[in-house]
């Protein structure tokens, strides 16, 4: 882990010490730098549980992934830093309704430091700085999440206008090991019902909004205004990869024969 690189690719200048401080300016800074994206399984190059492999690509090769990665690669950052990390498991809702993913669906991070934390920089549109690991509501860039324990589940639901909740994920505070995600992380690149097979994307939030490229779609949202236009060419999809995510060129080249 070469600590300096990883953070001159966040663009992250604050301070190293394990604080809260450090925690939240990492994890801003990392949803802002590092895209969530899926270009690697539509290019057909398969996608390991490694954290040298991933830092090879997030880092080295300033590209972005999907949670096993961005939460693995960050989990191994903070631990280098001195912070306390555990892997979980989260189970996504696909309807926003319903907790009926399958475990292993989705990993994410509880981070122990003078309380729990919950972390998650491979979610695409989530909580924007760690929230508290106990029930309430917490609001956390602009946006409302609740936090809710059955049993031994937690929920985590974002929260929209008169009162509008769509679920998220939900998850158990049982400590995971790495490798145990790694019949999902297979199934999400080859099953024909895994979501990340239907569209390529690649989204990061900005300072003031989001933007995201999902298929031949560029979509831009600054202060709550959405713009939307369509990318007519493989050499204007390239292009929009480059100026908006650093993506380099040939990110989406098949590496093997179909």
């Amino acid at each position: 882990m070469d600590i300096g690189q990883y953070l001159r690719r966040l663009g992250y200048e604050g301070p190293w010490e394990p604080t809260l401080e450090t925690l939240r300016g990492l994890h801003l800074r990392h949803l802002e730098s590092v895209p969530f994206e899926n270009l690697d399984i539509h290019s057909r190059r398969p996608i390991v549980l490694d954290e040298a492999a991933f830092f090879d690509k997030v880092v080295r090769n300033h590209r972005g992934g999907f949670c096993y990665e961005l939460n693995g690669l960050f989990a191994a950052l903070l631990r280098a830093l001195g912070f306390q990390v555990t892997y979980l498991s989260g189970r996504v809702s696909p309807d926003g309704i319903h907790p009926s993913g399958p475990e292993f669906d989705h990993l994410l991070l509880e981070v122990t430091l003078n309380g729990f934390w919950l972390v998650d920089v491979g979610f695409g549109e989530g909580f924007v700085e760690p929230l508290p690991l106990e029930p309430g509501r917490w609001d956390s860039g602009g946006v409302r999440f609740l936090l809710e324990r059955l049993e031994d589940d937690w929920w985590l639901s974002r929260e929209g206008p008169d009162d509008a909740r769509k679920l998220l994920y939900v998850f158990s505070r049982v400590p995971r090991r790495l490798e145990e995600f790694s019949e999902m992380c297979r199934y999400h690149q080859t099953s024909p019902d895994s979501f990340f097979l239907k569209s390529t994307l690649c989204t990061r939030k900005t300072p003031t909004g989001r933007v995201t490229v999902s298929g031949h779609r560029l979509i831009v949202t600054e202060q709550g205004q959405r713009t939307e236009r369509t990318l007519e060419s493989a050499e204007e999809l390239e292009r929009a990869l480059r100026e908006h995510f650093g993506i380099p060129h040939g990110a989406l080249v098949p590496a093997v024969a179909p």
